[in-house]
C-alpha cells in the first residue's frame, strides 16, 4: 500500500518543479508524429489508426509496433527524461513509475490523436475537392 501511496505522490509532484516542461514536451511531439502518420493515413486511405487497433486482431500487433516505432525516439527521450527526474528529485529510480509516466505522456497521445487527424484530413480533402 505505501508503494501505492508514493507511486501517486510522485506522479503528482512530476507537474511541478525540474523538468514539469517534459508535460508539454512530450505530448506535443507525440502530436506531431500523430499528425505526420496520420495526414499519410488519409492520403493511402488506411483506417483510423486506433479503431484498426480496437476492431482488426490481426492487425493489433502490427499496428502497435507501427506505432512504437514512429513514437520510438520520443519514447527514449521521455525514459532520458524520466531517468534524470527520478535520480535528481527521488533520488532513486522507479521503473514502473518511468514506464507508466513515459506511456501516459509519448505513446497515448499519438494513439489517441492519429485516428481523428486522418479522418479530419479525409473530410477536408473531400471538401476541397467538391468545391474545386
Amino acid at each position: 500500500m505505501h508503494d501505492v501511496i508514493r507511486f501517486y505522490n510522485d506522479l503528482i509532484g512530476r507537474t511541478t518543479g525540474p523538468l514539469s516542461f517534459r508535460f508539454f514536451l512530450q505530448p506535443a511531439m507525440a502530436l506531431l508524429m500523430a499528425f505526420r502518420d496520420g495526414v499519410k493515413d488519409a492520403k493511402t486511405g488506411r483506417r483510423p489508426y486506433f479503431w484498426k487497433i480496437l476492431n482488426d486482431p490481426s492487425a493489433r500487433s502490427e499496428s502497435l509496433h507501427e506505432g512504437v516505432k514512429a513514437t520510438g525516439r520520443i519514447l527514449l527521450l521521455g525514459l532520458v527524461m524520466e531517468v534524470i527526474y527520478q535520480y535528481r528529485v527521488l533520488g532513486s529510480f522507479h521503473v514502473l513509475e518511468a514506464v507508466n509516466v513515459i506511456i501516459v505522456l509519448c505513446f497515448v497521445p499519438y494513439l489517441l490523436l492519429r485516428g481523428p487527424i486522418n479522418r479530419l484530413v479525409r473530410w477536408w480533402r473531400a471538401r476541397s475537392h467538391r468545391t474545386a
